[in-house]
């Protein structure tokens, strides 16, 4: 039961070489039961010390310089000159409305799609009724769209050009 030899011994022609081990290698003797430390040695060591806290800035110091720089220099803030094109952008954004005509080519087109998916599974008698009927009802809709874009035109021509013969242009 006893620890090993921590010497090795070399064959016959050799002299014995002592070998010493580093102390974090060697083996550590344990009590027969363990011991507790008392709560003044507890306390002596690093457990129960805080760690300082140390504050780290919240924001980016070079960008707060640049930005009192821009306002120094010229009396205004780079932030709301981006916000005020955000806001700019935002409003063209909402103005530009998609064009409901392109929107229902497309919805067309994707009906025709659909409808030639559905035959090519051979469901196609089954849903054939209902596509042919929406997108009967998108050419309406969209007869509809021209029907008031070209009046839209012949009044802005007609305002445009009040001289001449107004026929001409309803024809």
């Amino acid at each position: 039961g006893d620890a090993l030899p921590l010497q090795r011994f070399p064959p016959s022609s050799k002299q014995p070489v002592p070998v010493s081990y580093p102390a974090a290698c060697q083996p550590h003797r344990l009590p027969a039961r363990p011991l507790l430390r008392p709560a003044r040695v507890c306390q002596a060591g690093d457990a129960y010390t805080r760690e300082k806290f140390k504050p780290q800035p919240t924001r980016d110091l070079e960008k707060e310089k640049r930005r009192l720089q821009n306002i120094l220099a010229s009396g205004k803030d780079e932030v709301e000159d981006k916000m005020e094109q955000v806001l700019v952008r935002k409003k063209e954004e909402e103005i530009a409305e998609p064009d409901r005509f392109e929107e229902l080519m497309n919805e067309i087109q994707e009906r025709r799609e659909f409808l030639e998916e559905m035959e090519a599974l051979g469901q196609g008698k089954k849903y054939q009724g209902i596509v042919l009927t929406e997108i009967s009802q998108k050419l309406h809709e969209m007869e509809i769209i021209d029907k008031k874009r070209s009046e839209e035109m012949r009044n802005i021509m007609t305002k445009a050009f009040p001289v001449g013969n107004k026929s001409n242009l309803q024809d």
